[in-house]
């Protein structure tokens, strides 16, 4: 064989080994680019159905079990335990119908932010928009019981149509900013007022000149709640006139209406009658008389008794509020002495155990039946009682039973209302007591107990709803519901709001939102997209 023809034949088998490696590698290429392929496509469908398997059953969970994250130093969006557990024994539906737009609480706060820094001269936050956060706390923590809270926000002016089903339970009228509750046809309303309190300085604050915030909503929502969810209503007549004429004074109006407002504010349903014309009958459950400022007429003062007798059948209450200044009285005095109950024409001091108020100093008062009054809260705030008139136990009716629940400490002393002496014996004295009239019926037992509370301004609204700084409100509403037998209420203490130093506009939080909700996931899936166009054309 010649040589070129070698030559020749080696090129052709160069040619034709050349070839079949670039094919070999070509065919393994697509192989592994379909492989690989798969598999990518095949994890990120796996991942899809994860997250959209994880994302249902947390929905699921946290209905169920609410999960707490309220990164606040206040914790100004979350529920106490208190209203916690009420909605997990809540077994009804509940509609709130809020009737304004939610986002007019951000309207809210920006205005009144602008007019306490007219009048402080202090540049504070007032944030109503806790507000709408805690509603949605109250749907949330409902649903791990029988019943639930429908929170629904509407604009009366464009859509009064919504709010018109209320109205055949409801006798007044439904204004902007309020709200409405309601179960069945039961129907409660906080009106625009009662919103635009629960985001207020605290009178303390107030009077110091620094303001401070606090949030008192949670105890009222919490409180209409039960109250519209209550099948069986306490039903209270306060009594605020008789014959056409009003039976307090100016102070005593005070106190009468706190009272009214305490007792509403906790799920009673309260009506101010005229005691000489009013029917009471099976009308009401409990008679509230604050501050009489004249005695009653006899035939007045036989019908106040056979409501409590009750034709034999007791279970009827009443709360009677001493006043400071009318102290002849004779028929209310024999009305109180067939309870065994005589209050003194005195009122007790004590430089030992006292709280200032507004730069006065007031005593306070202990439990002295604990069996009676149960555990409190916060049994660490105290109890106030100004102008405490003492009260004697006399023994006119043997079958009456009589429970002394709160006492003066034993370095109090006595001064009289008539002439303002003051007595050198230091004991403890009677503040409230409890009497009690008791039928039985067979295995049963049926009774009408009588509540006199010596100290007027132990209900007054300052002290009452101070309930950070004062046990009063906790102490008489265990009470009067033990006395009752109301069994849902609780006294749920206002938040003290801390300022903070970041505090972004209506058009900052919606920048944030577009960031975290749109920018920053599109550039995540630009970063992905080209992460795999790559990889593809490797």
């Amino acid at each position: 064989m010649s040589k070129n023809k070698k030559d020749e034949i080696e090129k052709v088998n160069e040619t034709a080994g050349e070839g079949s490696r670039d094919t070999a590698p070509k065919k393994g290429g697509r192989g592994r680019k379909l492989k690989y392929g798969s598999m990518s496509l095949g994890i990120v469908v796996v991942v899809i159905a994860i997250v959209v398997l994880a994302n249902l059953m947390c929905g699921l969970l946290v209905k169920r079990y609410p999960v707490k994250l309220d990164l606040t130093g206040d914790n100004r969006y979350e529920l106490s335990d208190e209203s916690v557990e009420a909605l997990k024994k809540l077994d009804k539906d509940v509609d709130i119908v809020v009737t304004s737009p939610e986002s007019a609480f951000e309207s809210m706060a920006a205005q009144y932010r602008s007019i306490y820094y007219q009048y402080y001269g202090q540049n504070v936050e007032v944030p109503y928009t806790i507000i709408p956060e805690i509603l949605d706390k109250y749907s949330m923590y409902a649903e791990a019981g029988k019943g639930s809270v429908n929170v629904k926000y509407v604009d009366i002016n464009r859509d009064p149509d919504v709010i018109a089903k209320y109205k055949a339970n409801y006798s007044g009228e439904f204004a902007e900013q309020s709200m409405i509750f309601a179960c069945g046809d039961r129907v409660k309303v906080l009106g625009s007022s009662d919103v635009l309190a629960m985001v207020a300085p605290t009178k303390t604050s107030m009077q110091t000149g620094n303001l401070e915030m606090a949030f008192s909503g949670e105890s009222a929502i919490t409180s209409a709640i039960m109250s519209v969810a209550d099948s069986k209503p306490i039903r209270a007549a306060v009594v605020s006139m008789m014959n056409g004429s009003s039976v307090v004074d100016q102070i005593g109006a005070s106190i009468a209406y706190s009272t009214e407002q305490f007792l509403e504010k906790n799920g009673y349903d309260c009506t101010e009658i005229d005691i000489a014309t009013e029917e009471l009958g099976d009308n009401y459950d409990m008679l509230v008389l604050c501050c009489p400022a004249y005695d009653f007429s006899e035939d007045v003062i036989s019908k106040m008794s056979d409501f409590l007798y009750n034709g034999g059948n007791y279970e009827k209450d009443m709360i009677y509020i001493p006043s400071l200044d009318a102290l002849n009285l004779p028929n209310i005095t024999e009305f109180l002495a067939d309870w065994k109950i005589q209050i003194d024409e005195s009122y007790i001091k004590d430089d030992k155990n006292s709280v200032q108020i507004s730069g006065q100093l007031y005593p306070t008062v202990v439990v002295s039946d604990t069996e009676e009054v149960g555990s409190l809260p916060n049994d660490t705030l105290p109890i106030v009682a100004p102008f405490g008139r003492t009260i004697t136990v006399v023994g006119k009716n043997n079958e009456t039973v009589i429970k002394e629940l709160f006492k003066s400490n034993d370095t109090s002393y006595k001064s009289s209302l008539a002439d303002d002496t003051d007595s050198t014996e230091r004991a403890a004295y009677n503040i409230v007591v409890k009497a009690r009239k008791e039928t039985s019926s067979g295995l049963s037992v049926y009774g009408s107990d009588l509540l006199v509370i010596g100290s007027p301004y132990m209900l007054d609204s300052t002290i009452i709803s101070s309930t950070n700084t004062y046990n009063n409100a906790s102490a008489l509403l265990t009470v009067i519901n033990g006395m009752s037998g109301k069994e849902n209420g609780a006294v749920i203490p206002e938040k003290s709001l801390q300022q903070n130093n970041i505090s972004p506009k209506a058009g900052e939080v919606r920048a944030i939102e577009i960031i975290v909700i749109l920018v920053i996931p599109f550039l995540i899936a630009c970063v992905g997209l080209v992460v795999l166009l790559r990889r593809k054309n490797r």
